[in-house]
């Protein structure tokens, strides 16, 4: 298959010696196998990511079919990259699976069936039954916001809540810790995402049962 890469302002080019190999899922769970091919992956890869991380990434999303591009993290919205849980339904099946044990700095290509992207339905401009392509670079992986040893950390009053600056607060020493310090804009606009995904009765705090989706660590 070719898969041609499709220009988008700021996307990187990797001349990187590949490696590739297949992450397959639970019988029960997929019809299908998400391939990988490890594009780059620094020396010192720590920490890996693993279900329930906040991960910072930029991807850009093609068919596999022609390589036309349908999605471009660089240019969507404002440009910054994505912040998301992984494994928790933010993205596609497929990612979540695609970019499990991924450190700062690394870029992948991942190849994910229909099954576990956009199905029988498809989703504009994604047609129905599409193999669809993604080239992913992380930027940041940190604990949470969803395992109960960061909600701990966040929970700066110790309230068994969090508000909306302890979560803004959070994310700026998590992201700046790689020396990209962001204006408030910026912070602002991710924690209002959290909150919207988050949430739920809408009182403007999120509760650890809100927040302990996987229900098994006790605070």
């Amino acid at each position: 298959m070719m898969w041609r890469l499709v220009s988008c302002t700021l996307c990187l080019f990797v001349s990187a010696q590949l490696s590739s190999w297949s992450v397959r899922a639970a019988a029960d769970e997929l019809d299908g196998e998400v391939k990988i091919e490890v594009l780059f992956r620094p020396e010192e890869c720590s920490p890996k990511s693993k279900r329930g991380d906040l991960m910072n990434v930029h991807y850009d999303g093609f068919l596999a079919k022609d390589g036309s591009q349908f999605y471009c993290s660089r240019s969507d919205k404002a440009g910054h990259p994505q912040w998301f849980v992984l494994g928790v339904g933010q993205v596609i099946k497929g990612l979540d699976i695609g970019m499990e044990d991924m450190c700062p700095g690394e870029k992948r290509k991942i190849t994910v069936p229909s099954s576990l992207a956009f199905g029988e339905k498809g989703k504009d401009p994604v047609p129905p039954n599409a193999t669809v392509v993604f080239e992913v670079e992380v930027y940041s992986v940190s604990r949470g916001p969803r395992s109960m040893e960061a909600f701990r950390k966040i929970d700066q009053n110790e309230d068994k809540s969090l508000t909306k600056d302890e979560v803004k607060e959070y994310l700026k020493l998590e992201y700046e810790k790689g020396g990209k310090p962001r204006d408030e804009a910026f912070y602002e606009k991710i924690m209002a995402d959290i909150f919207r995904k988050n949430d739920q009765d809408k009182d403007g705090h999120i509760s650890a049962k809100e927040y302990n989706i996987y229900e098994h660590d006790e605070l």
